[in-house]
């Protein structure tokens, strides 16, 4: 595969971005280690996935001449769609119907046609398959095929060649093509890296497949990390897995959003779920970095607005900087602003305040006030329960 992977990189490396490694400064002073980011959410498309695309399509450009086919979630949409355009093919592509906006509309804006398709990627991906067959189309897999696995192994190629006194390498993983590419291209060089990869709890099918010694099907890989939510990884990339992985870790929904949360705020870049997951482990404690130069693969960056929203409430509960309560109030003039009063003075502020009078479950003196409120801690949530708790009925909802 060493092979292939140096053959890839001189395939597709005018089409792509070169991407330095970035030293991130923030991230090495709070774990007293050296941590470098391979930010490929700044690559074109917005995701590595190009880079197995291109090589696939490339190789093979004499079986795409019919036009190209492919199933995704997202990124490797935009990979297949935009190689497509450059080289002057038809693509035509198939989406889960959850897949954000934000890729179908880049998907679009690269010429291909995309078909929206069942509920998971293994529904678009079997009609994708029929699809292939009925318009003789050429089926790019987005990551268990030897020539996407060898342009995603170039992500190695770029980092070693830049930069090869590291120790480890984490790397996100779904199907298992990038981390396939990358293992297979550093043991062949430098086999003393450690290959570290992460995956979301709600869709560890790479875990649990390498622990049961076979590949399984997940009953459900329903995480917001729709980058990595695959319920069956590839035959090639689980041998792949066995042979050259040295270490597997998951990471909550929580802890993906913390991590989203962390590169907005301390490095100013927008990741999506599946790229934030190595930073996910890294802030949960689940990686020991010490003493260590530490890779971290940021594997993309497509991220639908509503959803950086949501990821956002969801971080900052998560690091005590947001709460929301329920508290009965009597039914009288002046209790609304008796409470906005006490919130003020434990310096709290209020982001939204629901009203509800009409709450059959309490009394008919009393009125029911939902509100949220953004805090500075979980200690400062503390004494703010503490303080309502002794002149309200309160009830911490979030």
């Amino acid at each position: 595969m060493l092979y292939e992977i140096n053959e890839s990189y001189g395939r597709i490396k005018n089409y792509i971005k070169h991407l330095p490694l970035y030293y991130s400064n923030n991230f090495s002073e709070i774990t007293g280690a050296d941590i470098y980011f391979k930010l490929e959410n700044l690559q074109r498309t917005g995701s590595f996935k190009i880079r197995g695309a291109l090589n696939c399509i490339l190789k093979n450009i004499d079986k795409c001449r019919e036009g190209v086919i492919a199933a995704s979630a997202g990124n490797h949409a935009q990979g297949v769609a935009f190689s497509a355009k450059s080289l002057g093919l038809k693509a035509v592509i198939v989406m889960p119907e959850f897949t954000p906006m934000v890729k179908v509309n880049n998907t679009c804006g690269h010429g291909a046609e995309v078909i929206l398709h069942g509920r998971s990627f293994e529904d678009a991906y079997k009609h994708a398959v029929s699809l292939a067959q009925e318009r003789k189309l050429r089926f790019i897999h987005p990551f268990d095929d030897a020539d996407v696995i060898a342009g995603q192994g170039t992500v190695a190629y770029e980092i070693l060649n830049e930069k090869s006194d590291i120790d480890q390498i984490v790397v996100p993983v779904g199907g298992g093509g990038l981390i396939s590419g990358i293992a297979e291209y550093v043991k062949n060089t430098r086999p003393d890296i450690k290959i570290i990869g992460v995956q979301a709890e709600e869709a560890a099918g790479m875990v649990s497949s390498l622990s049961e010694g076979r590949v399984v099907s997940l009953a459900s890989s329903l995480t917001f990390a729709e980058g990595i939510a695959v319920k069956k990884v590839g035959d090639l990339t689980f041998r792949c897995c066995q042979n050259c992985v040295d270490e597997m870790i998951t990471v909550s929904e929580n802890e993906i959003a913390l991590a989203v949360l962390e590169y907005i705020e301390r490095a100013k870049l927008v990741v999506e779920g599946a790229g934030a997951a190595p930073l996910a482990a890294l802030l949960a404690g689940k990686l020991d970095v010490a003493g260590k130069k530490t890779v971290l693969v940021v594997s993309g960056g497509n991220i639908d607005v509503t959803t950086i929203n949501r990821i956002i409430s969801r971080g900052m509960t998560a690091t005590g900087r947001f709460m929301t309560v329920s508290i009965i109030l009597p039914d009288v003039p002046g209790a609304l602003t008796a409470l906005s009063g006490e919130i003020s003075r434990l310096s709290a502020n209020i982001h939204e305040i629901v009203h509800i009078r009409n709450d059959h479950n309490i009394p008919l003196s009393r009125s029911r006030v939902n509100i949220s409120l953004e805090t500075r801690g979980f200690e400062h949530i503390e004494q703010i329960m503490e303080r309502l708790g002794s002149l309200y009925e309160v009830t911490r909802l979030v």
